[in-house]
This record gives C-alpha cells, structure tokens and sequence, in this order.
C-alpha cells in the first residue's frame, strides 16, 4: 500500500517534523508500507482553472497521479491567517473527488495559537467530506511552544497522539482495501 505524507505548504520545517514523526510511528506498525513524502514546494503547481488535466504542466500532472495511485494519506498543514494554506487548497481543486474516496486521510496541523485548531474542523475535514475520505477522527494539533528553536518536536504528549494517529491510520488503511473492492 502507498502512503502520500503531504506538506500542504511551501515554506517552515514544523509541518515536515511532523510528517517525519508520524511516518517513524507508522512504521512500527506497518512496516510494509511503500512511503512517500510529498512537499508541495518541490513542484511547480499551476493554479486549477478546469482546464483537462493533460495540459497543465508536468509537475501539476505529476502530483495528480501521485494523489490518484495512493491508498491513503498523511496532511500536515500549517494554519496561516486563519485557514489553510493556498497551496494546498489548490492541489484539492487540482484533483478529482473520485481519487481519494474511501482512502484514509490523517492530519496533522500547527499553528501560532491554540484556537487555529478549529481550522481542522471547520476547513480541512469538511473538503475531506466532499472526497469522501476515511477521515481518522483523532487529528494532532501543535503549537510552536511544541517545537524547539531546530523544529524539533519536544512534547511527549504530542508523541504520544502522533502515535495514536500512527495506529488508528493503519487500521483505516486495512478497512479501506475492503471498501474499495
């Protein structure tokens, strides 16, 4: 099974740390998976303007077969301004709903206070709804205080919930090959 791990910014490392964490706690619970990590920096994406997929560029074309040949995901994302990052939104637009149905999708998210947590709620998962993911219910939110001044992740108790996130995952991911026979 293929596991995007997908950075939903372009810029800042906390988001990559937690990607990295996460997919060190998957492991120990499958360590089977064929892995990926996905920065949307590395790519240069063309805005989504509805236009057949064979004429955006290559590397917009790239990333929506890499979304369209995974069997689950892992999001990071940072909250800027209250919301999720353009770039991010834009690779959802980029895609169709029918690529991700029935596909697990875990977040993890960092922001700069601790109420940007309801952007998960009240932004991410409701696209996610639309694709029809299999949504793990147990998101990890962070805070800067987190992170030391490297972006390293210094909280047990994130650990610990990146953990969980990491087992739950791995169940959803056994449940989703049933549902997409």
């Amino acid at each position: 099974m293929k596991v995007l791990f997908i950075n939903g910014t372009i810029i800042g490392d906390k988001t990559k740390t937690l990607l990295k964490e996460t997919e060190q706690f998957l492991r120990n619970y499958n360590d089977n998976l064929n892995t990926q990590q996905v920065f949307l920096e590395d790519y240069d994406l063309q805005f989504c303007d509805g236009r057949p997929v064979e004429e955006y560029n290559i590397d917009t074309q790239k990333i929506i077969k890499e979304l369209t040949e995974a069997d689950g995901y892992v999001i990071a994302t940072p909250v800027f301004q209250g919301s999720i990052p353009g770039t991010l939104k834009n690779m959802f637009d980029l895609i169709s709903p029918a690529a991700m149905r029935y596909k697990p999708v875990s977040i993890v998210a960092n922001g700069g206070t601790f109420q940007h947590h309801l952007v998960v709620e009240n932004q991410l998962k409701p696209i996610l709804d639309y694709f029809r993911c299999l949504v793990t219910p147990n998101f990890v939110y962070t805070h800067s205080s987190h992170f030391s001044t490297q972006n390293e992740l210094i909280d047990e108790d994130v650990k610990g919930r990146l953990n969980e996130l990491s087992k739950v995952f791995n169940e959803y991911l056994h449940l989703s090959q049933n549902l997409r026979r």
